[in-house]
């Protein structure tokens, strides 16, 4: 049997204690300094905080993010490449994400990009899975229901749990989305998109 038109997942650990540590601590001052920001993830209902609408410069505002910018820029070309691409992908924004306990974030996709991805720095007991569903879901009007125990490859949905260091990336036409963060402390993660 063949399996056709794969969707690949980049997985890898950052490996890098020291530079989590300094993300998480940048984070947090930037939570705490950006009031746009703040003000942005109030009126969208957002719970916690994100510099997705307020900041667009973090690798060179802070040396922290600049390590990060280096380092997804070696992930994203080396997963380029097993795509069989023959670009060699840009890093076009990253923000940073603090979710408070209930927060959520919805299915999405991440248009005007080639690569997006997340990278998770602090992540409590219970927080929330990152799903993925499946492109072809839309055109299957009729298919039947997927046992419960069925292999990865063949689900409409693949829940991957984060942790501290994970880094995934995916093409950004992958529609995906958070599940309710449960856990008692902050949920913090680095998302990026490389056009």
């Amino acid at each position: 049997m063949k399996h056709l038109f794969a969707t690949p997942l980049y997985e890898a650990d950052l490996g890098d204690e020291e530079l989590l540590a300094e993300l998480a601590h940048s984070i947090r001052m930037l939570a705490e300094d950006d009031r746009a920001g703040r003000k942005w993830s109030r009126e969208k209902g957002y719970k916690g905080y994100t510099s997705y609408a307020s900041l667009d410069d973090l690798p060179m505002r802070d040396p922290a993010f600049g390590d990060l910018a280096r380092l997804l820029g070696r992930h994203a070309r080396e997963f380029a490449k097993s795509l069989a691409w023959e670009v060699k992908p840009r890093l076009d924004s990253l923000w940073v994400n603090l979710m408070k306990p209930g927060a959520v974030h919805g299915a999405h996709i991440h248009p005007h990009s080639i690569l997006s991805g997340t990278l998770y720095v602090e992540v409590p007991d219970k927080a929330g899975a990152i799903r993925f569903e499946d492109p072809r879901l839309p055109m299957m009007m009729a298919a039947p229901m997927r046992d419960e125990n069925a292999p990865e490859h063949l689900r409409p949905f693949v829940d991957v749990r984060p942790s501290p260091g994970k880094l995934l990336l995916w093409e950004s036409w992958l529609r995906h989305e958070v599940l309710p963060h449960r856990g008692k402390e902050e949920r913090l993660s680095i998302s990026f998109n490389f056009a």
